[in-house]
């Protein structure tokens, strides 16, 4: 017996992706800039539908009611799926890769202005899973898209042009925070309600009569001169805050991406350009970007909201197959598809929250999660084996540098995915993507390397035979 060929074939070697791209790093770090280019113009879920639906105009997709083979069916501005006909029977299934492209933010509330000690705030209602204590002391940028009554629509962005000014939330001082924050745990130390925004602090002057709450009313004129609102309008708007600084190279190396809203943009940009190099596939494909992920999949743009049954009845109906639900479950039941979504890295500095055997390593490959959930793989879809190894052939056969992970220790806590949603209607469905450092937080890390090999592995799914 040869003992030494035994022991590689047991042992799993994790593969440092960048040794297995030693002659392509030119092409990496290209992807990587035109990545963050997206990320800096997609900041919310409004400006990634924008950017994505821009992007198919642009390489001939049309609305679903042109002749043509490659269409695109949209959902409220916020979701939005890409369709390109194959040629294979339709009744085999559709091979899905679904995103999401909303991130963990502060939400204005209704009623948000107020003034208070000289300062004119704005309050807010965090969205997602966040740390709160993340968003104190940061440069803030302000995305509002607002309706007026007449119908009339504004779109509104400030904080993201040099000349523009920002927003921050302001902590309080160490010298004065022992007791208020100090003594408290980490998560109770700054309440929801104290993620206000700084707004302005100059008031509306006038001579011949004291003014109350002069700053706000000055703050109310400056909107209407600006942009038209009145405080009303802010009843019918989204109104986001979000972090106002740019994607930027991390690293003495540049290997590494440090920007907002990565989870799980990063999965949406590589399965975007994957869709549009695979264009070819014998199969019908289909990218799904998804809307409220961070906030349970749920409203009438999350994967709950059977947008994905309206896309494949109406694909039904573009090549003349007389729809039925029969055949729309037929479809669908023999579908394949890809979670598109991030996993967290094993972090260097907290290993012991971690399994490591099975982590997720950053700059080692996308990551295929075969289950998420949490304690006892609650909430979770699991993968069959059966497709676990059909993923394995296609990847490799495709030499892409891949690994599996868990999102940390069985007790330690977890997460979930669109996964189980897709999983209902029996299609089978595995978790990959991108490892990232950081997660949820205003400044999360990828590693270039592992942007580019999520690209290949979509890319490898849509193209399988």
């Amino acid at each position: 017996m040869d003992v030494k060929k035994l022991e590689n074939r047991l042992k799993i070697n994790k593969k440092v992706a960048w040794e297995y791209n030693k002659d392509n790093f030119d092409t990496i770090f290209q992807f990587a800039e035109n990545y963050k280019k997206f990320l800096d113009f997609a900041k919310t879920e409004r400006k990634a539908f924008e950017f994505i639906l821009n992007k198919a105009k642009e390489k001939g997709f049309k609305d679903i009611k042109s002749g043509n083979d490659k269409f695109f069916i949209t959902n409220r501005n916020k979701s939005l799926a890409l369709i390109k006909l194959g040629k294979n029977n339709i009744e085999n299934g559709i091979k899905f890769i679904v995103s999401h492209i909303d991130s963990p933010r502060l939400d204005l509330k209704q009623n948000p202005l107020f003034e208070e000690s000289g300062v004119a705030l704005l309050r807010t209602h965090y969205y997602g899973g966040i740390k709160k204590y993340h968003w104190v002391s940061i440069p803030l940028s302000l995305y509002g898209t607002f309706i007026k009554e007449n119908g009339e629509k504004i779109d509104i962005i400030i904080g993201e042009d040099d000349n523009d000014p920002v927003f921050t939330v302001a902590d309080l001082l160490p010298h004065l925070a022992r007791k208020s924050q100090g003594d408290k745990k980490v998560f109770e130390a700054i309440p929801g309600e104290k993620l206000a925004v700084m707004f302005g602090g100059i008031p509306l002057i006038n001579k011949d009569e004291e003014v109350k709450e002069s700053i706000k009313l000055n703050i109310l004129n400056i909107l209407n001169e600006k942009y038209n609102l009145i405080e009303e309008d802010f009843l019918s708007a989204e109104v986001e805050i979000v972090p106002a600084f740019k994607a930027r190279d991390v690293g003495i190396d540049r290997s590494f991406i440090g920007a907002y809203g990565q989870d799980d943009r990063v999965c949406a940009y590589t399965s975007l350009e994957a869709f549009f190099d695979s264009l070819d596939s014998d199969d019908t494909i289909v990218a799904l970007f998804a809307d409220k992920e961070e906030i349970g999949s749920d409203g009438n743009t999350g994967a709950k909201a059977r947008f994905l049954e309206y896309v494949v009845s109406k694909i039904l109906q573009k090549i003349d197959k007389k729809s039925s639900d029969y055949l729309l479950k037929e479809v669908l039941f023999n579908s394949k598809a890809i979670s598109a979504d991030v996993n967290g890295a094993l972090d260097p500095l907290y290993q012991e929250v971690h399994e490591k055997q099975n982590a997720a390593l950053i700059g080692y490959g996308v990551c295929v999660t075969k289950f998420t959930g949490s304690g006892g793989k609650y909430s979770a879809n699991d993968a069959h084996a059966e497709f676990m190894g059909w993923i394995r052939k296609i990847l490799n056969k495709s030499n892409v540098i891949w690994q599996t992970g868990e999102l940390g220790k069985v007790d330690e806590g977890g997460g979930g995915t669109v996964a189980k949603f897709l999983a209902e209607y029996g299609m089978d469905v595995i978790d990959m993507g991108t490892a990232l450092l950081g997660m949820h937080s205003p400044f999360e890390i990828s590693s270039k390397v592992d942007v580019y090999e999520t690209y290949k592995a979509y890319k490898a799914f849509y193209v399988s035979k």
